[in-house]
C-alpha cells in the first residue's frame, strides 16, 4: 500500500487497520515515508481522530520502534507518574523518592520544558552536578541501590515519537489528542511499566484549557495504558494558577526540599497535598496496597519519617549532584539576583489568574525556552504571594520577582501584574485542586 492511500483513507474518515497503522509508523522511523506525506497523515489524524482500536494500534507500534527497557531483576513493582504541564508544576521531585520510600521501583524518564511549561530534567539540573544523562547501565545500577532514577528519553527510547513530534509541531497538529496519547505512552510503556498515574492539568496555564477537552484526554490514556496491559488511572487537576509559591528552576528544587524537610510554608501546601495523592494512587495501582486510605497513611509515614528525603539525598548523590543541599536547601538560591515586587494596582479580590502568562514571563527572563536548544538560567523565577480567592489592598504584594537586572525586572514585572485580575468582589467558585479521577 503507497503513502497516500493511507492518506486517502484516513482524509475520509477511514478507520486505519493495525497493518497500516505499522506501515506508518515504519515509514516515518525508516524514512520510507516522506516528511510531507507522514504530515498529510497527521493533519488528516488531526480532523478525522482515531477510535480505540486505532488508537491502541499507533501506541503499539510507536513502542515497539525502539528499545523495552526490562528491570525484572528489581523485584518490586515498577510505577510513574506523568504530567501534562504546567506552571510551578514540580510534583516529580517528591513523588518518585516517596514512592520509593514506599516500595516502588519508579523508572521516571522525563522531559523538558518548553513556552510556559517547565520541564523536571531542567529543574534536575538546577542542583549543581547533577546528570539526568545516564547509560541504561547506569539507569539501572541507580534503580537497584536508591528505588528510583531519573532521566531523559534516549535515542533508543520510542524514535518514532522524535521524528513525529518534530513534524507535529512544524504542522500544527500538536494539539490532537490521538496523537498525544501515543506520543505519552509509547515513552512511560517502554520503561516496562506495571502501573502508571497521569496528571492531567486544566486550566489557564495547561495544554488543555477546556475542562471537556482534558476529560476527553485523560480517558483516553486511560484506556489505551489499560488496553496495553499497563494498570493505568488519571487525575485532572486543576492548573488555573501556578502550583504552589514557587515558578522557576531553583526555586521549585527548594519548594520541594522544604517540603519534604516539613518547613514549607501554607502556600506550597497544594504541591504537597497532590504530591501524596498521586503517590498514594500508584501505591494502590501496582499492588502495593489495596485501600486508597492505607495508602495515603504509608505515603504519609515515608513523608514524615524522612524517609523521602533521605531517599532523594542518596539519588543526588549517586547522579552525581550537590547531596549537601537537601541538608542546606539555601545553598540553591542565588544571593545577588535582583528582587523586584510585583505590587497590586487596587484593592479588592484576586479573582483570575493567568498561569499561562506568569510562566511565559518567567520563560522570557531566562527561565525556560522557546526552542529546546535554549539555555536556562536556573537562578531566576517568580514567588507567588496572592492567590484568587485573596483580598487584597492597593500596593499590596502579588509576589517576588527574581531577575537579573532591571530591564527584565520592569518587562516581567509588568507582565505578571497584569496577569492578575482583581475585582470588587470575591471569585464565586472555590478553589478544587483535584476535579476528578478517571479510571476504567
Amino acid at each position: 500500500m503507497r503513502p497516500q492511500d493511507l492518506i486517502q483513507k484516513k482524509r475520509d474518515g477511514g478507520e486505519l487497520t493495525p497493518e497500516e497503522v505499522a506501515l506508518f509508523v515504519r515509514g516515518v522511523t525508516d524514512g520510507a515515508f516522506a516528511d510531507y506525506q507522514s504530515s498529510a497523515l497527521l493533519m488528516a489524524i488531526f480532523f478525522q481522530g482515531m477510535n480505540e482500536r486505532e488508537q491502541s494500534a499507533l501506541t503499539q507500534e510507536m513502542l515497539h520502534s525502539g528499545e523495552i527497557l526490562d528491570f525484572s531483576e528489581v523485584e518490586k513493582p515498577k510505577a510513574d507518574k506523568h504530567s501534562t504541564g504546567g506552571v510551578g508544576d514540580k510534583t516529580s521531585l517528591i513523588i518518585a523518592p516517596l514512592a520509593a520510600a514506599c516500595g516502588l521501583c519508579v523508572p521516571m524518564i522525563s522531559g523538558r520544558g518548553l513556552g510556559h511549561t517547565g520541564g523536571t530534567l531542567d529543574k534536575l539540573e538546577a542542583i549543581p552536578g547533577y546528570r539526568v544523562h545516564l547509560s541504561l547501565t547506569e539507569f539501572r545500577a541507580i534503580l537497584k541501590r536508591v528505588g528510583f532514577a531519573m532521566m531523559g528519553q534516549t535515542a533508543d527510547i520510542a524514535p518514532a515519537d522524535k521524528r513525529l513530534y518534530a513534524l507535529r509541531d512544524a504542522t500544527a497538529t500538536v494539539e490532537a489528542i490521538p496523537l498525544i496519547v501515543a506520543s505519552i505512552m509509547s515513552k512511560k510503556m517502554a520503561a516496562g511499566l506495571d502501573a502508571l498515574v497521569l496528571d492531567v492539568k486544566t486550566g489557564s496555564g495547561a495544554f488543555m484549557r477546556e475542562e471537556e477537552r482534558a476529560r476527553e484526554l485523560a480517558r483516553a490514556l486511560v484506556a489505551t495504558g489499560n488496553s496495553c496491559g499497563v494498570r493505568t488511572e488519571a487525575l485532572i487537576t486543576d492548573m488555573n494558577q501556578p502550583l504552589g509559591r514557587a515558578v522557576g528552576n531553583a526555586l521549585e528544587v527548594h519548594e520541594c526540599l522544604a517540603l519534604m524537610r516539613g518547613e514549607a510554608d501554607e502556600g506550597a501546601r497544594p504541591v504537597l497535598d497532590l504530591s501524596l495523592e498521586l503517590t498514594a494512587r500508584m501505591l494502590t495501582s501496582a499492588g502495593l496496597e489495596d485501600d486508597l486510605e492505607a495508602a495515603r497513611a504509608r505515603v504519609r509515614r515515608a513523608l514524615d519519617s524522612g524517609a523521602a528525603l533521605e531517599c532523594f539525598q542518596r539519588n543526588v548523590a549517586e547522579q552525581g549532584g550537590d547531596a549537601q543541599l537537601c541538608d542546606e536547601p539555601a545553598h540553591l538560591l542565588e544571593a545577588n539576583l535582583l528582587e523586584e515586587r510585583v505590587v497590586a494596582p487596587r484593592a479588592g479580590f484576586v479573582i483570575k489568574v493567568e498561569a499561562a502568562e506568569i510562566g511565559n514571563a518567567v520563560a522570557a527572563i531566562g527561565g525556560g525556552r522557546a526552542r529546546i536548544t535554549d539555555q536556562i538560567d536556573p537562578a531566576v523565577g517568580f514567588l507567588c504571594e496572592a492567590r484568587p480567592g485573596d483580598e487584597v489592598e492597593a500596593g499590596d504584594v502579588l509576589g517576588l520577582l527574581y531577575c537579573r537586572d532591571e530591564a527584565q525586572a520592569a518587562e516581567a514585572g509588568a507582565r505578571i501584574r497584569a496577569a492578575y485580575t482583581i475585582a470588587d468582589e470575591p471569585p464565586p467558585d472555590a478553589y478544587q485542586l483535584i476535579k476528578e479521577v478517571i479510571t476504567l
